[in-house]
């Protein structure tokens, strides 16, 4: 079976099935050809799964990292010499990276091959995962913790790719289910494991583990990959991508650092409006270029715009509060960090239960439905987690952490097959970076808003202005109810 034909299963000729000397027996007794054939797509469906097992085993190597040093930010200040506050760009730019630079490479794997891309993002992951375990001071580990989810960040696009070319239309809600909770569930994992792994080991043993397992991810994915089609005579969008990234960076930089700076200062006034400025001039690129990175058509798509826009919603609330919670628990309520990582982990075990059930909940409720009580479901979630406060019990915030779990877990497949089956097979690489570009931008988006938020109202009380700040996920969240409404289930 070549390359190509293991990416489209279905067919008798594309089965492999191969009369090797039994045309007259076949002919004879049909039954044997039956058998046959269902022997062969057993194997092919052995092969998928397989070729899905190493799709995103890779992709959690390349996410869990990411977050990895949340809770541990001041052992790990103190040990280069810097403060938490700038220790926490370690968080936010690789965040950042992984969102921004992902419609690039997802432009990129449609254009010359997503194998070749998703080997390169491994391999530049080790790279500079091996820089990250000899960084010799703050900055120095902020860029290359950067560099290396900007190149992890290939993965991304890649494996949904492939996920859509291996399986059916009918068939893609419970790998997606599984895809989604590899991409949002490894940075919360990543908190999770963090603290007692750099208690147990240092922070610079852990990237220098994350070296050989991402290596080896690289030689299996060379090695068990197809190509996939390549489009021809197709220039990338070089504009676009620029525009897109110093847009975003400077618009999140403006509401990270607003606070510090001043929202009225000139630094924070000039980020802003260069920020705005590059993002419109992005939007104008896009309507232009005959090879859009992300093309302005798709806005206009009901089932490709509403369900990008609320998964990022969902997100601004999800990966916000995962970001901010530790934080309300540590610095307002003094718990330890081994205490915060055992009610953390409430979140990514109710995703990882629900996920890959999202199949079954979106046969029995139609795509739009899923998706809409997935994003009411976080809602009520936020809502629980702002009444935490002093002497509250663990139950209250395992329920709140919880139920954001349940709720992304049924929500983001059936949105996420909605969009697969809404563009062109050639597009999925740009269609899976423009939502994880989404995700990530409403996951640090949410951070930042969240913390913002806190600093601004800090004078109210620990607790309290912690609890402003999760209100910012309530809202989000109530914005991803009313977007999910206006996507159309293909049933309806």
């Amino acid at each position: 079976m070549s390359d190509e034909e293991q990416l489209h299963p279905p067919s008798h000729q594309e089965l492999g099935i191969i009369d090797s000397g039994g045309v007259d027996e076949i002919s004879v007794i049909p039954w044997s050809r039956l058998l046959r054939r269902t022997v062969t797509r057993r194997v092919s469906m052995t092969h998928r799964k397989a070729t899905l097992l190493v799709l995103l085993a890779s992709v959690f190597t390349v996410s869990f990292t990411i977050t990895l040093l949340v809770v541990s930010l001041k052992t790990v200040a103190d040990d280069v010499g810097t403060s938490v506050s700038v220790m926490s760009w370690v968080i936010t730019g690789p965040l950042l990276a992984f969102g921004v630079v992902g419609p690039a490479f997802g432009k990129a794997g449609d254009l010359w091959g997503h194998k070749r891309l998703f080997v390169f993002g491994l391999v530049g992951a080790a790279i500079f995962a091996l820089g990250s375990a000899f960084a010799w001071n703050a900055l120095s580990l902020i860029i290359l913790r950067t560099l290396s989810a900007a190149s992890g960040s290939a993965t991304g696009p890649a494996a949904m790719a492939y996920i859509n070319r291996l399986f059916d239309d009918d068939e893609r809600v419970r790998p997606l289910g599984v895809w989604s909770f590899v991409t949002a569930g490894a940075p919360v994992i990543g908190v999770v494991a963090g603290t007692p792994l750099v208690e147990a080991f240092g922070w610079r043993i852990i990237f220098l583990v994350q070296v050989p397992l991402c290596l080896l991810g690289a030689a299996i994915s060379q090695k068990l990959l197809p190509d996939t089609e390549r489009q021809r005579d197709v220039r990338f969008d070089v504009k676009g991508s620029v525009t897109l990234g110093t847009g975003a960076v400077l618009v999140l930089l403006t509401i990270n650092r607003g606070n510090s700076w001043g929202w009225a200062s000139a630094p924070t006034i000039a980020a802003g409006v260069l920020g705005v400025a590059a993002l419109w001039l992005f939007y104008r690129i896009e309507s232009r270029v005959e090879n859009a990175l992300m093309p302005v058509k798709w806005l206009r798509m009901r089932n490709v715009a509403f369900p990008v826009v609320t998964v990022g919603l969902m997100n601004v609330a999800y990966m916000g509060s995962f970001l901010l919670v530790p934080q309300m628990l540590e610095n307002a309520l003094g718990f330890t960090p081994g205490h915060i990582g055992w009610l953390v982990i409430s979140r990514p075990l109710v995703f990882s239960l629900i996920a890959p059930m999202a199949g079954y909940i979106v046969g029995r409720l139609g795509e739009r439905n899923t998706g809409m009580w997935g994003a009411v479901t976080i809602v009520v979630a936020m809502v629980i987690l702002t009444t935490i406060d002093v002497g509250v019990s663990d139950w209250v915030i395992i329920a709140g952490l919880g139920l954001t779990g349940f709720g992304m877990g049924i929500a983001a497949p059936s949105l996420m097959a909605l969009l697969s089956a809404s563009v062109e097979t050639a597009n999925m690489g740009v269609a899976s970076a423009m939502q994880q570009l989404m995700s990530q931008m409403g996951a640090v988006l949410g951070g930042a808003l969240m913390i913002a938020v806190h600093d601004i109202t800090e004078s109210s009380g620990a607790v309290q202005s912690y609890s402003y700040g999760l209100y910012v996920g309530v809202i989000a969240a109530v914005g991803a109810v009313i977007t999910a409404r206006m996507v159309r289930s293909p049933r309806a």
